[in-house]
């Protein structure tokens, strides 16, 4: 017979509104005054919808939101076909010589700080002498995300059941075709959420997008940083808000994506 569920103490209940409230309250004052129509970010002057008009008719935050939306896409699609070749190296390839040292390398930039990394990426290309902008950001961006689509990917190939795939070689499958008809559609959706996951990423990233990018291709986040030095302006609380809504709607599908291949993993799994 099932445990009867526990219900939530006062003690917790409390704790658990306090910890909400540390992580979103910000957020929400930020989303409620995006819609003030006072020009004063401290002072609310009634509901207005001016400062998301302001946005689109400002150039320039048009065009820092085009760069990182081109960068953003690209990036996260490189970092998940390369990650997604790593996963795939490490899952069905668990006795090749050097395996540690390349996962470890893999790996690094998990917890790598973002400054040494872009630092790195920075000397690297100015020795390299090569022109700042578009495509040096998307390689330092997909050189930052490519480790979090392997270990999504990783994550999933080692919960299937290899049988399945060994199952199709043995009806005259080769290997490569057994992958592509067997286990690909088995992991696609962590595949879609390792891509998801990149462009989130990319598309949040400030410090490491400082270095790398050059003149006349700045990124949103860093527009709106330089923007911010001078003064709050209330564009800046609507720009942020458009931020968080598709930042949660992306991290949503993610979701959704994961739990999607996570039920199809456990349908797979061979039962005991």
């Amino acid at each position: 017979m099932a445990a009867p569920l526990k219900r939530l103490s006062p003690f917790n209940v409390t704790a658990l509104t306090l910890g909400l409230a540390f992580l979103y309250l910000p957020m929400v004052i930020l989303v409620i005054y995006s819609f003030n129509a006072s020009r004063l970010v401290t002072v609310w002057g009634g509901w207005s919808t001016r400062w998301y008009s302001e946005f689109f008719n400002d150039r320039a935050m048009l065009e820092a939101a085009w760069m990182s939306l081109r960068v953003g896409a690209v990036s996260a699609t490189a970092a998940t076909v390369l990650g997604t070749l790593a996963a795939i190296a490490l899952s069905r390839g668990e006795a090749f010589r050097g395996r540690t040292l390349f996962s470890g390398m893999l790996y690094a930039p998990l917890v790598m700080p973002e400054v040494i990394t872009g630092l790195s990426l920075l000397l690297l290309f100015v020795g390299l002498n090569a022109e700042r902008g578009f495509w040096t950001v998307t390689i330092a961006h997909t050189t930052l995300t490519m480790c979090f689509v392997a270990t999504v990917v990783q994550s999933r190939l080692s919960a299937l059941d290899r049988s399945l795939e060994e199952a199709a070689m043995d009806l005259g499958c080769s290997p490569a075709r057994a992958f592509v008809a067997v286990t690909l559609p088995l992991i696609l959706p962590s595949i879609a959420a390792g891509w998801m996951l990149a462009f989130t990423l990319s598309l949040d990233d400030l410090v490491i997008a400082s270095f790398t990018t050059g003149p006349g291709s700045a990124t949103l986040p860093i527009r709106i940083y330089s923007e911010v030095r001078l003064g709050v302006k209330p564009e800046i609380n609507a720009i942020c808000t458009l931020i968080i809504g598709a930042i949660a709607v992306v991290i949503v599908a993610a979701s959704l994506a994961s739990k999607l291949s996570g039920v199809r993993g456990e349908t797979a799994a061979p039962p005991l």
